[in-house]
């Protein structure tokens, strides 16, 4: 096939192996490299990065205030490493062990891309399938990529949807089919040249892939993966999560300091970010993916049909410089070569109220490892991660990871509003009667925006969710609220601003959720 000829040339670049024929395939095993075209494995260092990572761990949660993690490694068909470090909640003594469930966050993806997968060996559906043949109620803005849009390009993001698309409806309550059928009023940036990271659009490209296996995604990923691996603490529903006793608190930053504050229940978005489990059942996963898609001696996916999660598909992050190496994206999965030639597969998870997750993927040393912290991103599991491949590619430790990743993640929690590090004006106009302002106003994305009078002034209220805000005066028909949410960081502070008409007010807009330009309320 073209496409694998393709992988195989920036594969082999320089060897003397022959392709294969036009239409044949050939079992491909994942790191699959000549020894001539990467720099040797350090001596012994599996052995010195498994030794070094307690104590790796220890001060990096330490370091950056994480209550607590979980992490195991696998190599060789075997779990070589499984602990559990800190505390589930801050303020209990309950103890994290190997069996504590976390949410996983946006790990979640390369679950899904497995389980997509397994569905593509079983001749389900294929990763170039229209997503239109399964959902064909699910619509974009141009019909041209509403009828083409592959189950792989959306969990490659390269469906020209816009970064984020879909979060801030399901932060206001909105349900998935809701999200689904407004996405069609978004924008679309250049189909398949551009790349957007969206938790919605892939969430559209596992439904379709539900919907072909004539499943819910929930039921379809039990099935398919987790009861045939025997993850049996790994969900994809938020009720299982919540109903296990031995289970990690979200954590989210605020003023500096790791506190437990929310919940998150993430079903709306379960492939892209809905998963829960523990490091027990993930180990078991990464034993699949190391073994090419074999599980007890079964294939359970084809190699040839894990291959496209797994390879570039997407240029997630461009090379600035033409010295510099670009970054890519899978199906699912974030792609890379090492600085010793070495094709390294990773995600991270991230919930700003409070888990910061990553698996990092060797296959030419048949290692990975995944970490599972209760706090928001701080770049905690990142650099345990970071450290440890490092010993085991080179013997030691490159550079000290936390104070390069750190900053990187801390981008997370920039809060949102154009009245952010503003002072209200000294001298204001004064607001008109508070009743001009109460009423209902009407967005055909956002839905209804009620604007109540309360004892202590207006009130706006959005959503299916009631998200309630407080609005404060500052200056003319303009009034500020202090959103608070995944997508609105502690310290967000966003302008009200309603447009008068004939001294009637007929429309409100609200700076945070304009991004995409829709956030405008007509009476």
């Amino acid at each position: 096939m073209t496409s694998l000829k393709l992988a195989l040339l920036a594969l082999l670049l320089g060897s003397t192996l022959s392709l294969p024929a036009q239409g044949q395939t050939i079992p491909l095993t994942l790191g699959a490299i000549p020894p001539e075209d990467v720099i040797p494995l350090a001596e012994g260092g599996i052995e010195k990065a498994l030794a070094a990572l307690p104590a790796a761990i220890e001060d990096t949660l330490k370091r950056s205030g994480v209550p607590g993690a979980a992490v195991a490694v696998v190599h060789g068909g075997s779990t070589v490493f499984a602990r559990g470090f800190g505390v589930r909640e801050l303020g209990k003594s309950a103890a994290i062990d190997t069996a504590t469930v976390f949410q996983l966050a946006s790990l979640s993806k390369p679950i899904a891309a497995t389980i997509a997968a397994i569905q593509v060996t079983k001749g389900v559906v294929k990763w170039d399938d229209p997503v239109a043949k399964y959902l064909p109620d699910f619509k974009l803005a141009e019909a041209y990529v509403t009828a083409n849009a592959t189950v792989g390009d959306f969990y490659s993001h390269r469906s020209g949807l816009p970064h984020a698309a879909g979060d801030t409806l399901e932060d206001l309550g909105f349900d998935r089919a809701t999200i689904f059928e407004r996405l069609r009023l978004l924008r679309l940036d250049p189909f398949r040249i551009t790349y957007a990271y969206t938790n919605f659009g892939l969430t559209a490209g596992a439904e379709a892939v539900a919907a072909a296996a004539g499943k819910p995604w929930a039921d379809l990923a039990e099935q398919a993966l987790y009861s045939p691996l025997g993850m049996t603490s790994t969900s994809s529903r938020y009720a299982d999560f919540v109903a296990r006793k031995n289970r990690a608190a979200l954590h989210t930053l605020q003023a500096g300091r790791f506190v437990p504050l929310y919940q998150r229940d993430a079903d709306q978005q379960a492939p892209a970010g809905g998963v829960s489990s523990n490091v027990t059942d993930l180990a078991e996963w990464l034993k699949l993916l190391l073994a090419n898609g074999r599980h007890g001696g079964k294939e359970m996916i084809a190699p040839n049909d894990l291959l496209p999660a797994l390879r570039a598909e997407s240029f997630s992050s461009p090379a600035q410089t033409i010295g510099s190496r670009s970054g890519f994206y899978g199906y699912g999965f974030n792609v890379s070569v090492n600085a010793n030639g070495r094709p390294a597969m990773s995600h991270s998870g991230a919930f700003v109220l409070g888990a910061g997750t990553n698996v990092q993927i060797l296959p030419s040393a048949d290692i990975a490892i995944v970490v599972l912290t209760n706090g928001g991103p701080v770049g905690a599991a990142e650099t345990i991660s970071s450290q440890f491949m490092d010993i085991v590619q080179y013997g030691a430790t490159t550079r000290d990871w936390y104070p390069l990743l750190h900053p990187l993640l801390m981008q997370n929690y920039d809060p949102f509003g154009d009245l952010v590090g503003k002072i209200a004006p000294a001298t204001v106009t004064a607001a008109r009667p508070l009743g001009d302002y109460v009423g209902s106003f009407e967005s055909a994305y956002f839905g209804p925006a009620r604007i109540s009078q309360g004892k202590d002034g207006l009130v706006l209220t959005l959503g299916p969710g009631n998200v309630t805000m407080p609005m404060t005066h500052w200056d003319g028909d303009t009034f500020s609220i202090a959103p608070r949410s995944e997508n609105a960081p502690y310290g967000s502070l966003s302008s009200v601003r309603f447009a008068v008409k004939g001294g009637r007010v007929e429309a409100v807009s609200i700076d945070y959720l304009n991004a995409d330009g829709l956030a405008t309320w007509t009476r």
